[in-house]
């Protein structure tokens, strides 16, 4: 069963547990604990969309978890200037820093030269786990798509798709009365971005 079709867990921001928001506020005021909880909070989330964006080639060279851990410390240390309006916009704020390391990394390794070690199919391909899931070209498409949505229809989508939050978590996250609102809210902004992702191959 997929993080996305598993048990419903208590969302992050749940009863008990201190919002996001107020962990960033203390955060920019220099609060080094708020850091280490947003850091315990976000990390296995980073993990996960790390592990499905990292080709295997950059892998073998690379710890992820300790490119995850940089990158977030990374972020919390620019969050002066940000200020988000939800949860989700915080991940998304994450997700696109996190990418750019990805990218930053991959550049990297493919200055270096080739290493015996790695398999030769490896080395050729050096594809990621979403590569091989869904294609580069879709991929590609997806993420023009995806920049094109409004900022509430996107973190839907990285919520559900690509952090794997429950319906409890989304509507804890983005502001949604319920469960079932953010079930409705996910399924339109799904329905948008197939068509947009329709939209940008008909321009390419």
């Amino acid at each position: 069963m997929s993080p996305v079709d598993g048990p419903e867990s208590p969302p992050p921001g749940g009863e008990g547990v201190e919002s996001t928001a107020s962990l960033l506020a203390r955060t920019r005021a220099g609060d080094r604990v708020a850091v280490d909880e947003l850091a315990a909070r976000y990390l296995p989330r980073l993990q996960r969309l790390a592990h499905g964006r990292l080709p295997l080639r950059a892998r073998d060279v690379l710890d992820t978890e300790d490119l995850v851990h940089s990158t977030l410390i990374k972020a919390l240390n620019h969050v002066q200037t940000f200020v988000p309006q939800h949860e989700g916009a915080f991940l998304g704020y994450l997700r696109q820093t996190l990418l750019n390391e990805i990218r930053q990394e991959i550049r990297r390794v493919d200055r270096r030269p080739e290493r015996d070690s790695l398999p030769e199919d490896v080395t050729a391909a050096g594809r990621s786990p979403l590569d091989d899931v869904i294609g580069q070209e879709i991929l590609e498409r997806y993420e023009a798509a995806l920049a094109h949505l409004p900022e509430t229809q996107r973190a839907a989508v990285l919520l559900r798709l690509e952090f794997g939050f429950t319906h409890e978590e989304v509507a804890a996250a983005c502001g949604c009365p319920s469960a079932n609102a953010a079930r409705m809210m996910v399924k339109r902004a799904l329905l948008e971005l197939a068509a947009e992702m329709d939209h940008v191959a008909d321009r390419t």
